[in-house]
């Protein structure tokens, strides 16, 4: 497209002429005796270039002093994006720009996001998201890239950034379309400060590799979701089957050898299936009891849900980032909480050592409960009853219980599905009048019980029936947490609007939790409520534990029949804990939002926050 923007008189005297190619503003500068096309939306928040200085060759916007090459329309200033340049010819006296529409570049857009990453950009990150969405980029696309940069840019493996993406990623299709784009830049963002200041990760190779790389592929021969391709992808060593793996990974993760230990859990994922590969990382999350405050075992779950988003040739450079966090773990029975005065690390251990002969006699088969009498344990009440059990305050009887259920049929989803509950109350039932810090310590048994529960479903083994009982151990440690003990909420009717009001004031905890469970008790969804929690949670410069509370919730939630006792008293759980936490300044939801009107053209400089007039 030719346009006409005035004569060169005109451009001469003022030193620039202003023009529109659809709704996107241009503008002609003149400059050292010749003319330049440049965008007149300066990329980084949209103040008209026209109005900056030239100089040099360049033009700085006065707004936040980006530069811009005239020339190419490049920024000399990363934290502003390319602005794009224009042919400009003269006829006679008059100027004309040669100007088209530019198709959507989702390569660039992408390489856009890994530089917002690399240099904690959250503006230019929410601008690639929102970006890459709107040009019809899979999310799942967008997950895949900041997975790939979390993965090769922190060389102590896994860490929160990841395990936030990973929530964001498994909560987009439960929240309200307007919410998901944020979820994704919240997910992000995290990976981004999770890999700042640390060095980039160098991945081992599996034993007798296969020719492709097992890190993540950076090349032509990576796809989007950073598997390898080519015939030899997927290839593994031979002659090394599970067994010796486990026994190989326990070994090095209880001697601290991470690099051993990283070695041999990728020849285990080039090797094996996904749910041999998750059996053999449980086995050593539960060695030892609740490790680094569970997170161990949560970031294992975490890192196989990643999987489960990213397909599995995805496994040979997400779960070897595991082995680390691992082997540097906090052991938990070398405190005293879990020695006096009640050996629970010890309880633990002799509970272990029946395992075996009493799953056996309970039909157990490959880590798998029979399927009859775990229908018969459910029909009865079998994992609500266990649940309040578990909440018990002789710790013995808690594992006798266990066992009981065991022997009544009870498959390892049900099992850690009650202790998941019998956590979710303690968060429920955390009073306002304990030290904040504590809403944490009840934090970290529920989502580590969720986490065990997530895995019971995916990789069911008796190892993973360990930490099952580990997890018990905690809600058992955390009830003088619920000294005081809140009361359960006994609303008969609520309004989700009413969430928001909540979280607008400190001390609104009670309300929230009653908000939230009279909604469900007067027949509300439990989907609208979690989509609710969710809006609520994104307006927030969320933490860490407020994905992991969130997201563990819902799933916890959904595991319960509709309309269930249980499935209130989670989300309740989730509720109470969110309004623990706010309001924060909201920075982070306010760059979103800055991006989104960007996006539809508005004038930021502007009071009325109308369209750009374009001159």
């Amino acid at each position: 497209m030719r346009i006409d923007v005035g004569s060169v008189a005109e451009l001469q005297e003022s030193g620039y002429l202003t023009a529109k190619l659809g709704t996107q503003p241009l503008c002609v500068l003149w400059h050292e005796g010749r003319a330049y096309g440049i965008d007149d939306r300066c990329p980084h928040l949209g103040f008209p270039l026209h109005r900056g200085t030239v100089d040099a060759g360049m033009v700085t916007c006065h707004w936040h002093h980006a530069r811009f090459d005239l020339t190419s329309g490049c920024t000399l200033d990363p934290f502003a994006d390319d602005a794009a340049a224009y042919p400009v010819e003269i006829v006679g006296d008059r100027v004309v720009l040669v100007a088209e529409q530019r198709p959507f570049d989702a390569p660039g857009a992408l390489r856009r996001l890994d530089d917002g990453l690399e240099q904690g950009l959250t503006l230019v990150v929410a601008k690639a998201v929102l970006g890459l969405l709107a040009g019809g980029v899979p999310a799942r696309e967008v997950v895949a890239a900041g997975a790939r940069f979390g993965c090769r840019y922190r060389a102590p493996g896994w860490g929160p950034g990841l395990s936030v993406l990973t929530a964001a990623a498994g909560l987009l299709d439960r929240l309200r379309p307007e919410d998901r784009a944020l979820a994704l830049v919240h997910g992000l963002v995290f990976v981004s400060r999770d890999t700042a200041g640390h060095p980039p990760r160098f991945p081992l190779a599996p034993l007798s590799p296969p020719s492709t790389t097992t890190g993540p592929p950076t090349g032509p021969s990576a796809d989007r979701t950073g598997a390898a391709t080519g015939p030899s992808a997927g290839q593994g060593a031979g002659g090394l089957g599970e067994a010796r793996l486990t026994e190989w990974y326990r070994r090095f993760v209880e001697t601290r050898s991470g690099d051993a230990a990283e070695r041999a859990l990728v020849t285990a994922a080039t090797t094996l299936d996904p749910g041999a590969l998750g059996r053999i990382a449980v086995a050593a999350a539960t060695d030892h009891v609740f490790l680094d405050e569970g997170h161990v075992v949560d970031f294992t779950n975490k890192a196989f849900e990643l999987v489960g988003e990213l397909g599995a040739a995805s496994a040979t450079w997400v779960v070897p980032t595991l082995a680390h966090a691992a082997a540097a773990a906090t052991r938990h029975e070398e405190e005293g909480a879990w020695r006096h005065p009640d050996d629970l690390a010890g309880l633990c251990t002799a509970a272990a050592g029946r395992l075996p002969g009493l799953l056996e006699r309970a039909g157990w088969v490959g880590g798998l409960a029979p399927t009859g009498p775990a229908a018969d344990f459910e029909s009865s009440g079998g994992p609500g009853r266990l649940a309040g059990e578990i909440g018990g305050e002789r710790p013995e009887a808690i594992v006798g219980a266990l066992e009981a259920a065991i022997s009544a049929g009870a498959s390892a989803e049900q099992l850690s599905r009650a202790v998941a509950l019998a956590a979710a109350l303690r968060v429920a039932r955390f009073h306002v009048q304990g030290d904040h810090a504590d809403w944490d310590v009840v934090h970290h048994g529920f989502t580590t019980a969720n986490a065990a529960h997530q895995l019971s479903v995916r990789s069911p083994s008796q190892l993973l029936v360990r930490g099952v009982l580990h997890s018990a151990m905690k809600v058992f440690l955390d009830r003088f947490l619920n000294l005081p003990a809140a009361r359960l909420p006994t609303a008969t009717d609520g309004d989700l609007g009413d969430l928001g009001a909540c979280m607008d004031t400190e001390g609104r905890v009670d309300e929230a939790g009653a908000v939230v469970y009279g909604y469900l008790r007067s027949g509300g969804r439990r989907t609208e409520a979690i989509a609710a929690l969710g809006a609520a949670t994104l307006r927030e410069d969320a933490g860490f534990h407020w994905f992991q509370m969130l997201e563990a919730a819902a799933r916890q939630a959904e595991a319960w029949p509709e309309g269930s006792e249980e499935a209130a008293w989670v989300l309740v759980a989730a509720a109470r804990f969110l309004a623990a936490h706010t309001p924060t300044r909201r920075e982070l939801p306010q760059v979103v939002r800055i991006a989104a009107r960007l996006r539809r053209g508005e004038a930021l400089y502007r009071d009325d926050g109308e369209p750009d007039p374009g001159g």
